[in-house]
């Protein structure tokens, strides 16, 4: 198996305002007794493909409510690979808990963004049951897989990443 990839957390100041920004003002305290308890996402077990990521909240989602979380979460990978983000299998199927972009692609070159390549998951619970999603603080919510890519043989891409969603088609 290679060793391709590391996580780190953001900083603490990266969080905070990514906190802020997404949920509101909140006690500066708070958000720091969060940002101490993120867990750096890990397989369960020497078998599994994916890293669960664990909520670094509470989240409690409706039926047919979106969230987007800051995961607190930043991933150093080589070049030529990328990381898949997925719920995690069981919530989506008990829940039909979903991405809203699907499948999250966080690329290599996203690790030197002006926001320390912050990760991010925006979630919908899209039941046609109505049932409300509870994930406790520390329960993984999302899977990230590694994954090696190619090119084509006329690729001649030499722009360089800064920023986020959207940031490398501006």
């Amino acid at each position: 198996m290679q060793r391709i990839a590391k996580f780190h957390k953001v900083s603490f100041e990266q969080f905070a305002a990514d906190w802020k920004d997404t949920f509101g003002q909140e006690e500066e305290s708070r958000i720091r007794e969060i940002y101490e308890e993120i867990r750096l996402p890990r397989r369960a077990t020497k078998g599994s493909a994916g890293y669960d990521f664990y909520a670094p909240a509470d989240v409690i989602l409706e039926p047919g409510k979106t969230i987007k979380i800051p995961t607190g979460i930043r991933a150093e990978m080589e070049p030529e690979w990328v990381l898949k983000c997925y719920p995690r299998s069981g919530l989506g199927f008990k829940y039909r808990l979903q991405l809203n972009n699907t499948v999250g692609i966080i690329d290599s070159d996203y690790f030197g963004s002006d926001n320390e390549g912050h990760i991010f998951a925006k979630l919908t619970n899209d039941t046609n049951e109505g049932r409300t999603i509870e994930i406790s603080q520390g329960t993984g919510f999302m899977q990230g897989i590694f994954v090696e890519y190619g090119i084509t043989v006329d690729d001649d891409a030499e722009d360089t990443r800064n920023g986020g969603f959207g940031s490398t088609t501006k």
